[in-house]
């Protein structure tokens, strides 16, 4: 299907992407991505798929759409979408979604409901051809993926290990780059205990959990190595109860960001291995790795060199790139099966007040991803 084909698509495009963005959907309000959920699984129902509904009690549902293809013989293709955003209730008064020199700025826009409307109109293309697409698709919208997607990884893993290929919406690198390695994320929970005792009459008696945690927060900082790719970030510390307490408890939340399995395990092995500095102190250490990370390993990169020769047949440079930020794509591309991400749209301002996408990108990534799917070769 020609570019072009997609291109009086845009309209459309653009309406539902407001229609997405005006329903809020933090990550903790379940109510909220549910409500974005069922308008996803009416999308789905119009472009010919069949729905699921996976329940989930502490997190959003999860919304499935299954298109068995014009040979269902052929490997299945997983799409990953997310449609849980990191902007609270309340921040659509503030920024409703507004167009500016072929724009739209809007909280989630870009992170990534976005992604949702280019699976979602490309699907929709091949059922109004008549012919579905060539071979089997699942397309796979978690509600919890900003907050480590604790309560959708079983499902994306089952999901991948069942198909040939992953495709991730996720925006792309500026430019259009599509991601094919992303460091893996950790996050752990550094806790602190002393004793309590008043600040004036009983000072001696007291064992200064925060001083103890200081000590803990530079080791843990000096983790850091640039060199190899690896970031270690203290940055939420809350303790004490008021000043005129020696404080008996304090803990920081703690983000790491790898390139490598190896560099996963050092970190974690320090964390294991931290010791209290302050005679009458205990340490608590909570959490560990959430994703690992995507590898640009020789997988990857004949899975983007077959991407990239069928963008060519269209007149299309494909690119690619890494970043720090990891995504469900790097589940996936964790248990072997070839993945290609950021394949969402182009734009800017993840995550930040600016957040926008361009909007001519739309029916472009809808072309590319449907040409994807047509022209995928399996070995």
């Amino acid at each position: 299907m020609p570019t072009e084909c997609f291109q009086r698509r845009q309209p459309d495009m653009l309406a539902l992407l407001r229609r997405m963005v005006e329903i809020e959907s933090p990550s903790d309000d379940k109510a909220a991505v549910d409500r974005l959920g069922a308008l996803v699984a009416a999308e789905i129902e119009a472009a010919g798929g069949a729905v699921e509904i996976l329940s989930r009690d502490q997190a959003a549902d999860l919304v499935i759409g299954r298109w068995s293809g014009a040979d269902p013989t052929r490997p299945p293709t997983l799409l990953l979408c997310h449609l849980d955003t990191v902007w609270p209730l309340g921040t659509l008064a503030e920024r409703p979604p507004r167009e500016q020199d072929g724009l739209l700025f809007g909280p989630g826009a870009f992170d990534m409901k976005a992604g949702a409307v280019i699976a979602l109109t490309a699907l929709r293309g091949f059922h109004e051809r008549g012919d579905g697409p060539p071979g089997p698709v699942t397309l796979l919208c978690t509600g919890d993926e900003e907050t480590g997607s604790l309560h959708s990884q079983s499902a994306i893993e089952e999901l991948a290990a069942a198909s040939g290929l992953v495709l991730c919406l996720e925006p792309a690198i500026a430019g259009g780059a599509l991601k094919t390695a992303r460091k893996g994320v950790g996050m752990a929970t550094v806790t602190a205990y002393g004793r309590a005792a008043h600040a004036g009459g009983n000072h001696p008696l007291g064992i200064n959990a925060i001083e103890e945690l200081a000590h803990q927060v530079l080791a843990l900082q000096q983790l850091t190595d640039y060199q190899r790719g690896t970031t270690v970030n203290v940055g939420v510390i809350r303790g004490g109860v008021a000043s005129n307490v020696v404080p008996a408890a304090c803990w920081a939340e703690v983000d790491f960001r790898v390139e490598s399995q190896d560099e996963a395990d050092r970190i974690q092995a320090a964390l294991r291995e931290l010791e209290p500095r302050l005679q009458g102190t205990t340490l608590q250490v909570d959490g560990g790795m959430n994703r690992p990370p995507m590898v640009r390993d020789d997988r990857m990169v004949r899975t983007f060199q077959q991407a990239q020769r069928i963008a060519r047949r269209h007149g299309v440079e494909l690119i690619e790139g890494s970043t720090g930020g990891a995504s469900d794509g790097n589940f996936t591309a964790a248990l072997g099966v070839p993945t290609l991400d950021g394949l969402g749209a182009i734009g800017d301002g993840a995550h930040a007040v600016d957040e926008h996408v361009q909007i001519d990108s739309l029916p472009a990534r809808a072309a590319l991803l449907t040409w994807l799917l047509n022209e995928w070769e399996w070995d």
